[in-house]
């Protein structure tokens, strides 16, 4: 508790000294990729764990994962700013946060083309660098008017995995969802939305032709040969000829500025299977 009334103290003093160099603290990896191509890289002092592109942003002091941050990890690094979004803040850390004197604003997002403007637009009128907008709109605007999607007759399923342990397969209303759809093709689960528990009869009714995986999650199984173990996978028409493909998953999932590359990576991906 000491502590943290010293950590506390020396961040409202710093506040009240009339140091105007912005010290932002970003708590989504979306919202940090946003910062870095608005150019304000080098006013980012933290970030949660997500957030790792660009690379340089590795090196940047980690205050925890965005769904499990505490205050006083946030106040050591003596922030102006804080950015999260609304479904991954708490409001005990708000509250903290707040009545530090820290400006702390957390922002919503829309899995779609527009909502990937609307934020992008958002974050720069809450960082001052409404004037860096346009030419990256302008830009991803050409990116997406350049797509060459074809419509896939083919069945998607996509399946979070941290080891056998933790299997969660998506339904509707997902960001995975969303881009398997602008990718072209189906998404193999329309029946739930969001997330739920992987289990061989919902494998086997789902029957997908292809399976996605994070790069990271598949390496959690023990590549496709670990895949290939769990219940239900080789009975699908995916698992018989091991149709399965692994995207980054802050890439495929974070609809950022990278998003008409990777709709037509996972397109063409699709495609190839």
């Amino acid at each position: 508790m000491k502590r943290y009334l010293f950590v506390l103290w020396i961040v409202l003093a710093t506040n009240t000294s009339g140091n105007a160099q912005q010290r932002i603290i970003s708590l989504n990896g979306t919202v940090s990729e946003m910062l870095c191509d608005l150019g304000l890289e080098d006013q980012i002092v933290g970030v949660d764990i997500t957030s790792n592109y660009p690379s340089s942003l590795q090196k940047k002091p980690k205050v925890g994962h965005n769904m499990n941050i505490s205050a006083e990890g946030v106040l050591a690094l003596q922030p102006t700013l804080v950015i999260g979004m609304k479904s991954q803040f708490s409001p005990q850390l708000s509250d903290q946060l707040k009545a530090a004197g820290i400006k702390t604003v957390t922002v919503n997002q829309d899995h779609s083309i527009s909502g990937t403007r609307k934020l992008l637009r958002e974050i720069a009128n809450i960082a001052g660098a409404t004037d860096k907008a346009y030419p990256l709109l302008q830009q991803f605007d050409q990116q997406i008017a350049g797509l060459k999607i074809t419509t896939l007759n083919k069945k998607v399923l996509f399946i979070y995995a941290r080891g056998a342990g933790t299997m969660l397969v998506s339904g509707a209303g997902t960001s995975i969802d969303s881009i398997i759809k602008l990718a072209g093709a189906q998404n193999a689960v329309t029946e739930f939305k969001d997330f739920r528990p992987l289990s061989a009869e919902s494998l086997v009714a789902a029957n997908p032709d292809v399976i996605l995986l994070f790069t990271s999650g598949l390496e959690s199984m023990g590549g496709i040969a670990g895949l290939l173990k769990v219940p239900g996978i080789a009975e699908t028409t995916a698992g018989q000829q091991k149709k399965i493909i692994t995207m980054d998953g802050e890439f495929i999932s974070g609809f950022g500025l990278r998003l008409p590359i990777a709709i037509q990576e996972l397109h063409d991906k699709i495609l190839q299977e």
